[in-house]
């Protein structure tokens, strides 16, 4: 596992993280959304890598991966390759790395919407799965959305709104984090 000081997480504030998405002549099945990077995921350049992020336990409980992964230290390019073959991708809804999601401006999250909207239109994936009602509810203007699927598709994808694997999300277990998860990954027929 990696290990940062405070000291240096602090200069990743700002930073952005690529999305990890499969080729563009291969299929999008299944498009994880984040609200934004933390500095632990900058630092790594892998998305929901901090160690205290329940996002890879709890997709591999779901049978969303076959087998574990470490992203704590960032992913290996073997792993990296295994969600794009898989036809799972990785993206933010803000670019911006913060070390709290609260720290983000509505104006940030209604922007960063926006740019959502336009990737799964130009990608087409067939579910995207965005990881926090709240920050859906704003960047979205949908204040009364609750969890799990959405009545209406993003850009013509299926959409679900899941709890954010956040070690901040407290209320959250690995087994409730797994089946919501899995729910997204049947719909995109991955499960």
């Amino acid at each position: 596992m990696a290990r940062f000081t405070q000291a240096e997480l602090q200069t990743y504030y700002g930073a952005s993280v690529p999305d990890l998405l499969p080729a563009d002549d291969q299929p999008l099945r299944l498009l994880f959304v984040g609200i934004n990077p933390g500095l632990w995921t900058a630092a790594t350049q892998t998305h929901f890598a901090h160690p205290l992020n329940r996002f890879y336990p709890a997709i591999f409980r779901a049978g969303i991966t076959t087998r574990p992964i470490d992203a704590s230290a960032g992913m290996t390019p073997e792993d990296r390759d295994y969600f794009r073959a898989r036809g799972i991708g990785f993206t933010n809804i803000v670019r911006r790395a913060t070390a709290k999601a609260s720290e983000l401006t509505n104006a940030e999250l209604k922007e960063g919407g926006a740019e959502l909207f336009s990737l799964v239109a130009r990608r087409k994936p067939t579910v995207v799965a965005i990881a926090g009602i709240t920050a859906y509810r704003t960047a979205f203007n949908r204040p009364k959305a609750k969890q799990g699927r959405q009545p209406e598709p993003l850009a013509g994808a299926e959409l679900w709104v899941v709890p954010n694997p956040s070690g901040l999300n407290a209320h959250e277990t690995v087994p409730t984090l797994a089946a919501a998860y899995a729910e997204a990954a049947r719909a995109a027929g991955l499960i």
